[in-house]
């Protein structure tokens, strides 16, 4: 490991090691956009993910003096970080991702809560034991959901504005699994569409989601009834 590297004046957690995940991050839900986003700043960490039995977090989970004991986790030098959004948000205040204008500042909180409330509707209906019963209603409602979306990406290339910041991460991630559960969802937003070819082609990320570390599945755990399965 080196130490983490900054595109501004101070460094991030200077001379620190990070260390990403935790026994069970394997299971890709949450852990994802984390680790895209460290790939697309640069920043060096490991990732603890061995194949996932609970004991193995739950031998460890009280003996690393975490805040809130919880997966995914970041260790970064002294600071110890639990909350999978508050990891990311830690990782975006150092490399000024979190919007600049107070405008941008405000889209990019709208859309952390609200990508949050869409991603949960489709983890409820994953770990159902009603989910073919359950599916088509969902089908029917996300064209709506999604017009949501579109309307407030409009003309922007990214969801605060022309700027990358940590919601695109969140956003990126919430529709592409709803794009592998129906393929065909995002055919009706050509916005939604280009955002979603426009992250992919960012030039770290690209090597990333090529390279034989990026897994597209698991999302969900095994007892879920859709997205448990690994898929390279």
């Amino acid at each position: 490991m080196q130490p983490l590297p900054s595109r501004g004046p101070t460094e991030w957690a200077r001379r620190a090691e990070a260390t990403l995940g935790g026994p069970g991050c394997e299971v890709l839900d949450l852990s994802t956009p984390l680790r895209r986003a460290a790939k697309e700043v640069g920043a060096p960490h490991s990732l603890s993910a061995p194949d996932y039995d609970k004991s193995q977090w739950l031998d460890v989970k009280f003996k690393l003096d975490l805040d809130f004991p919880n997966l995914p986790y970041l260790m970064d030098g002294k600071n110890k970080i639990t909350q999978s959004n508050a990891i990311l948000r830690y990782i975006a205040r150092k490399h000024n991702m979190c919007g600049e204008t107070e405008e941008e500042r405000i889209r990019v909180d709208i859309m952390e809560n609200q990508i949050m409330d869409f991603r949960i509707q489709l983890v409820q209906l994953c770990y159902s034991p009603d989910l073919e019963k359950l599916k088509p209603r969902y089908l029917e409602q996300l064209p709506g959901q999604l017009k949501q979306f579109s309307l407030f990406l409009g003309k922007f290339s990214w969801f605060a504005g022309e700027k990358l910041t940590f919601v695109d991460f969140l956003t990126y991630d919430v529709l592409d699994q709803n794009r592998m559960f129906e393929p065909k969802c995002l055919d009706e937003f050509p916005n939604l569409k280009a955002f979603m070819c426009r992250f992919e082609a960012l030039e770290k990320i690209a090597n990333y989601m090529q390279s034989d570390r990026f897994l597209k599945m698991p999302i969900n755990n095994k007892m879920a009834l859709w997205g448990n399965k690994r898929i390279c």
